[in-house]
């Protein structure tokens, strides 16, 4: 799929109506600054908000403005089979490079309800599949024999890991074929998770800090993993206040403060606290991101 960083990128509205010349200018920013890949209408795209029609819209503009220069992922799992199913074919027939399914939440499937959940997902399309494991948000988490045994479905090829067990994740490097990727789903967890054989991040903070994300990952690539740890402890509380309250609500507002997008968002989502968003401007002026 690609490798080093890749953008969970934010959905930007105006007037409750989604603005796709913002949505343009975002993306023009993250292809300007080296990312790799861009994933739309993850958790950090209020995919959960978006109907039928704004997903086609805005999946159509995000193929056609990127033309091939970098893999286009959209997140197409929601917590009932049929509607992923449905949402993954939408995404392959608006030409889509991949798909990214997390797990079902609330439901809480058991262990076999996940292998068979997206079994039939990867098998409804051509289009590769990245598993999405986030137990913080959905409850739910992926065991390693698990991904092991959805590793052996051909196209299911990589996982987002979010779960933060270094173990767990060392435990499925140990399970899965070589060829079959992990991703960091923490921004905090990029370097750990390199060094746990993965191969890049899909990232909140790369919204802001797009090219400083990219040069991580190619720093540990490039066997320079001081430096590469530097950069990860130097963004580590900026990475922290972006998650100060829930995703994407300070990512959102951070993005704001750089002029692309009016920080709105859509219920049940508010905006910032005012007194978070001071501490959030107050580290992005000290890192001269502002």
């Amino acid at each position: 799929m690609f490798s080093g960083s890749g953008v969970a990128i934010v959905t930007p509205f105006t007037n409750g109506e989604v603005d796709i010349e913002k949505f343009k200018s975002l993306i023009d920013f993250q292809l300007k600054n080296n990312t790799q890949a861009l994933i739309v209408l993850g958790t950090t795209g209020e995919a959960s908000t978006i109907d039928f029609k704004e997903r086609e819209l805005i999946v159509k503009t995000a193929v056609q403005h990127v033309a091939k220069r970098i893999p286009v992922i959209i997140g197409t799992g929601v917590n009932s089979t049929l509607t992923s199913i449905k949402y993954t074919k939408q995404a392959e027939e608006l030409g889509a490079d991949g798909v990214l399914v997390v797990t079902p939440y609330y439901n809480k499937a058991t262990q076999k309800g996940l292998i068979i959940h997206y079994t039939e997902i990867a098998n409804s399309t051509k289009l590769p599949v990245i598993l999405y494991n986030v137990p913080g948000r959905t409850c739910v988490n992926i065991a390693p024999k698990t991904v092991a045994e959805l590793a052996k479905v051909d196209n299911i090829v990589a996982i987002k890991e979010a779960c933060g067990d270094m173990s767990q994740i060392l435990e499925i490097k140990r399970l899965v074929p070589e060829d079959f990727m992990i991703y960091s789903g923490n921004d905090d967890n990029v370097v750990p998770i390199l060094a746990c054989g993965g191969q890049g991040v899909i990232s909140v903070a790369a919204n802001v800090v797009p090219k400083e994300f990219q040069r991580m990952c190619e720093l540990f690539m490039n066997g320079n993993m001081k430096e590469a740890l530097e950069l990860q402890l130097k963004y580590k509380k900026l990475v922290d206040l972006l998650f100060i309250e829930v995703n994407p609500i300070p990512v959102k507002a951070a993005v704001s403060a750089l002029g692309f997008i009016e920080n709105e968002l859509r219920l049940p989502l508010t905006s910032i606290e005012d007194n978070n968003m001071i501490l959030l401007v107050e580290e992005m002026k000290k890192l001269q991101i502002i």
